[in-house]
């Protein structure tokens, strides 16, 4: 019953050549295409001449019937036949016309139109204000996760917490010291420089003291730690989802945010400001330094200055600075590594993004708490 009903259907096109005429029959829809296809393949054409196809015993004609009609009369054409097509309705007509227009080389994969400039602009401002609604939520279902285990913190998995801070923390130490002390000389001399020229040394420590404490101190360490292990972050997580590691986590009912998230951000919660710290010692002991070897200010002298030049309040609003840019950069760390598709390029890719994403929302926080400052007179 049904191979009837098929061959029926099949029945209900067809195509005949009689002469110079070209007669199409039926329905010349995708369902009943197949036959005529055929019997326009095993036509033989004259080799020159005027070819009309009429297309008045034609009763229904959709997308593919009117592509097929373009194609055979693009492919006669090309033989040098001259091709006219008639007694197509109004709304055949107009389909075949619309199909004509966009149809194309048959045989040739039609070229993708160039967005211009304006789509272009557009579609990157979309994906990118996607992506900073993800950001923003991946932090809500954080916080909605790290709740319960700050009221319950025996919950909390303090090895894994340990582990990341010795990570993050203390295998930082030496590049943290090193850039703040190399920052610290570099500070010393360029400023150190001027000032002589005014008799002003001993305020070389002002200079150093408080451009270190406030400024430059939090965000280097915070910088350095972007690179170093907001990458890291982003690889791991990346890797474990290329392996589909996170979904046998959440096959076995363990979350994913309170396994790997929530660990890496109180373990640089607490490894940043400490981090900071310590660039802040290594910062003025360069400018110390500096200021000795250039100046001929004595370490005693500078120390002495430096406590009447840096309050208590300037080196908190510096350091204060830490624990919101430790929080950004294992924020965007971490969901930049669930949004790993695909294979390991996909974690490079989205590593690199990660890196350069930590240290633009850095320095933009930080120029937000300078301008909040100001305001506040701090």
């Amino acid at each position: 019953m049904h191979a009837l009903s098929k061959d029926t259907r099949q029945a209900r096109a067809s195509v005949s050549l009689e002469g110079d005429a070209l007669r199409g029959n039926g329905e010349w829809t995708v369902f009943h295409l197949h036959g005529v296809e055929r019997s326009l393949s095993n036509l033989s054409w004259p080799g020159a001449g005027i070819i009309q196809i009429d297309m008045h015993a034609v009763s229904a004609l959709d997308t593919a019937g009117a592509w097929l009609l373009y194609r055979t009369v693009f492919q006669l054409t090309q033989t040098g036949l001259s091709v006219s097509v008639t007694g197509l309705s109004s709304e055949a007509q107009t389909l075949y016309e619309y199909v004509s227009r966009r149809g194309g080389v048959p045989g040739q994969l039609p070229k993708l139109a160039k967005p211009g400039l304006v789509e272009r602009i557009g579609r990157s401002s979309i994906e990118e204000l996607n992506k900073n609604i993800g950001l923003l939520a991946f932090m809500g279902e954080t916080a909605v996760t790290a709740a319960p285990l700050l009221l319950s913190p025996q919950r909390i998995r303090w090895q894994v917490v340990l582990r990341e801070l010795g990570e993050a923390g203390y295998k930082a130490l030496p590049i943290v010291g090193m850039l703040a002390f190399l920052l610290g000389v570099v500070i010393a001399y360029q400023g150190g420089d001027q000032l002589r020229l005014y008799g002003a040394n001993i305020f070389i420590a002002d200079l150093v003291g408080l451009s270190m404490l406030r400024e430059l101190a939090p965000l280097i360490a915070a910088i350095i730690v972007a690179g170093r292990t907001g990458s890291a972050y982003t690889a791991q997580i990346g890797t474990m989802k290329v392996t589909d590691e996170i979904d046998a986590l959440r096959t076995m009912a363990i979350t994913p945010i309170e396994l790997l998230v929530i660990p890496k951000l109180i373990a640089l919660v607490i490894a940043l400001p400490l981090l900071t710290v310590y660039a802040d010692i290594m910062g003025i002991f360069g400018g110390m330094v500096m200021a000795n070897v250039m100046l001929g200010l004595s370490m005693s002298t500078f120390l002495d200055r430096l406590v009447e030049a840096v309050s208590l309040q300037s080196y908190l609003t510096g350091l204060g600075k830490a624990p919101v840019f430790a929080a950004i950069i294992a924020m965007v760390g971490c969901f930049q590594g669930f949004q790993v598709v695909g294979s390991a390029e996909s974690v490079g890719r989205q590593t690199t993004i990660s890196v350069v994403q930590s240290i633009f929302w850095v320095i933009v926080i930080d120029a937000l708490f300078s301008i909040a400052f100001s305001r506040l007179g701090l």
